[in-house]
């Protein structure tokens, strides 16, 4: 498996608006939008850096992944994507060399990327994405 790069780290949040006024006022990052992925029952801001991008996730539901997050760790980081040339070839032989997943097939991710998440009991407690878009 080939990782491009780190594509994105993901950061839960309470509130988009009040989170991006440290990362553009303080830190001084470029808002480049936001997008709901109303699978995923998530608010996304893009603020890329570099070549890479951070991208702070609010939920849009009491009971999405975002809000339990929050609820049991707080507010943080809540995973790290890498990119992948094929997200389907690199799902195949994780699970060919054991890695549990979370996602055995791509689904729709922001910015109209193809993800999967790897369990975190088999990263380290990390939860890891892999990403695979334009």
């Amino acid at each position: 498996m080939k990782v491009l790069k780190v594509d994105h780290i993901g950061i839960a949040v309470k509130s988009l608006d009040e989170t991006l006024k440290f990362y553009q006022d303080m830190l001084g990052l470029e808002l480049h939008g936001t997008e709901v992925v109303e699978e995923q029952k998530v608010k996304v801001a893009f603020l890329p850096v570099g070549d890479t991008e951070v991208e702070l996730l609010e939920s849009t539901d009491p009971e999405g992944p975002i809000a339990k997050f929050i609820e049991k760790k707080g507010e943080g980081i809540q995973h790290i994507a890498f990119k992948v040339p094929n997200i389907e070839e690199a799902i195949a032989e994780l699970m060919g060399k054991g890695v549990k997943m979370i996602d055995e097939k791509p689904r729709y991710g922001a910015g109209g990327a193809k993800i999967a998440f790897c369990h975190p009991k088999s990263t380290n407690g990390v939860l890891v994405e892999l990403s695979e878009r334009e």
